[in-house]
């Protein structure tokens, strides 16, 4: 139980249903929706889409989504792949010959095909209850009428009010500006698109003026993009992959979702005698910043499309891990190991949706970078991802770029399931920290037996780019033995992540937290 002389939130006790989401109204919507006849899917949707209007920075329709997901009152997980491919043409050759060296993060050769509206269109049909009409028409409502901007939105916000794009300036930018708290922003032009796809399914999206217009904006900058590639684009079932820590099972996405490396750090960490160490304290950050840095490594080496990944199972394998673990020094800093083949990887929303029927939904949905690749439609003014920066430019990699492929992705959906039973859908946003995020959250859980408003509201730390950004949660003391053990200690301006997650108690409870470093909430009834 928390100190209630300190500030901070209490987690959300329920019995109907749930919802975790970085905005609240998001998550009343959520609500509402449930309250309405609908399922966790339809709940699902409806918030997520809703983001894209809430938090325009972090995700929107010209993004990606990944869903983990559990029929009515089974333990039976699902894993839904709706991120895009790259365009048929496109050719790693040409960017090479250009004198590329990496894919560029604001050019259209970062677009990949957005697949979240191919996601939530193929989640509505199969697993919805209500019509997509019914399900959308709280973010049409939204982005016709105006929603005021949150503060942490502004915070993020601000940091991007030079958009280069002239689109992207005109739809993101209010009066030349980034909005400030309270704020309305509007997006009439993506209210459009909703009810084309409220009408007509994908094809209001994939095919028609809405997809010509998306064409026509990446050629005009050089991409190689079709109205074919459009509409082709497909979302996938696709197998959950799985680890154990101590009786514990995390539950991830396959490739081409990065879900492999949090099973693999995790493993890493089982290694070591967590429980005895202060979860605040210096040797655990340790521990957690040398197990990123071999797990994240691996990552780089292997992970790209399903269709190129070959050594999945070395990276989860406990052998594997065993081996890493070896070479941790309990005391001492290794060094970084090489950079990364692929981009920096930034911004992304996560939410987690418990009905009656204990259907159970863990979904992520994001556009890449702060405003993706800032590349905007004039008419629609639909915010293109820049997934694509994913990809490696490196010969004969198995994540090098190339027509029709998946890049390597770092958004990654999480369950938990506790003998068997589904007990805990959950999500860490935070780009190439998702892993790491993951990793903690499961240890502040079953090492420290945090609940899980506590262990979201821990402090974190993150081993990347050669330092160690450590929150300002951490005691100037265990910065200190962080750099006497060789850690480049560096306080980062912006908070490490955030996160989203649903306890689901045997006894049917729902336990709901939201992480304190967004605008939101955990809503029930």
């Amino acid at each position: 139980m928390r100190d209630f002389h300190l500030p901070g939130r209490s987690t959300v006790f329920a019995t109907e249903g749930m919802c975790a989401t970085s905005h609240p109204v998001a998550a009343h919507t959520a609500i509402r929706i449930l309250q309405d006849g609908g399922n966790a899917v339809d709940a699902a949707i409806a918030a997520g889409v809703l983001l894209g209007i809430a938090e325009p920075q972090m995700t929107g329709l010209g993004g990606d989504l990944f869903v983990l997901m559990t029929p009515p009152g089974e333990n039976r997980i699902l894993a839904l792949n709706a991120s895009g491919r790259a365009p048929a043409a496109l050719r790693a050759e040409t960017l090479r010959a250009a004198g590329h060296s990496s894919v560029p993060l604001n050019g259209a050769e970062a677009v990949t095909l957005p697949g979240a509206v191919a996601g939530f269109c193929k989640l509505s049909e199969e697993w919805g209850r209500l019509d997509l009409d019914q399900t959308l028409s709280p973010a049409i409502h939204y982005a016709e009428h105006g929603l005021p901007v949150a503060p942490r939105t502004a915070f993020d916000w601000a940091g991007f009010a030079d958009l280069a794009d002239g689109y992207a300036r005109t739809h993101f930018l209010i009066d030349g500006t980034a909005p400030r708290p309270g704020h309305v922003f509007r997006a009439p032009g993506q209210a459009e698109v909703l009810r084309r796809i409220a009408a007509q399914g994908r094809a209001g999206f994939y095919e028609g003026e809405v997809a010509a217009e998306m064409v026509a904006t990446l050629r005009e900058r050089g991409g190689v993009h079709t109205e074919t590639d459009f509409a082709e684009v497909e979302a996938d079932w696709v197998n959950p992959i799985s680890g154990d820590y101590k009786g514990m099972e995390l539950v991830e996405h396959p490739p081409n979702g990065q879900g492999a490396t949090a099973i693999l750090l995790a493993k890493i960490l089982a290694r070591f005698d967590l429980p005895a160490l202060d979860p605040f304290g210096a040797v655990r950050a340790h521990l957690e910043a040398e197990a990123t840095k071999l797990a994240y490594d691996a990552r780089d080496r292997f992970l790209a499309d399903a269709d190129h990944t070959n050594r999945l199972a070395h990276m989860t394998d406990d052998a594997t891990a065993d081996a890493l673990a070896a070479l941790i020094d309990p005391k001492r800093a290794m060094p970084t190991p090489p950079p990364a083949a692929g981009a920096v990887h930034k911004e992304t929303v996560t939410l987690s949706v418990v009905d009656k029927d204990r259907m159970v939904v863990s979904m992520i949905y994001s556009i890449f970078h702060d405003f993706g690749s800032g590349i905007a439609t004039p008419n629609f003014g639909l915010l293109f991802h820049n997934r694509g920066a994913g990809f490696c430019l490196e010969p004969g990699h198995p994540n090098e770029i190339g027509g029709g492929k998946r890049p390597m992705h770092t958004i990654i959906p999480g369950m938990l399931r506790d003998a068997g039973r589904v007990s805990m859908p959950f999500g860490v946003m935070g780009g190439a920290y998702q892993a790491t995020g993951h990793a903690r959250f499961l240890t502040n859980t079953v090492d420290y037996e945090l609940h899980p408003q506590a262990a979201l509201d821990a402090p974190r730390s993150f081993a990347t780019e050669g330092e160690l950004r450590v929150e300002r949660g951490y005691s100037e003391t265990v910065c200190a033995e962080l750099a006497e053990m060789g850690h480049k200690v560096v306080i980062p301006e912006v908070p490490i992540g955030g996160a989203q997650a649903i306890r689901v108690h045997a006894d049917g409870v729902l336990e709901g937290a939201s992480d304190a470093r967004k605008d939101g909430c955990a809503l029930g009834y």
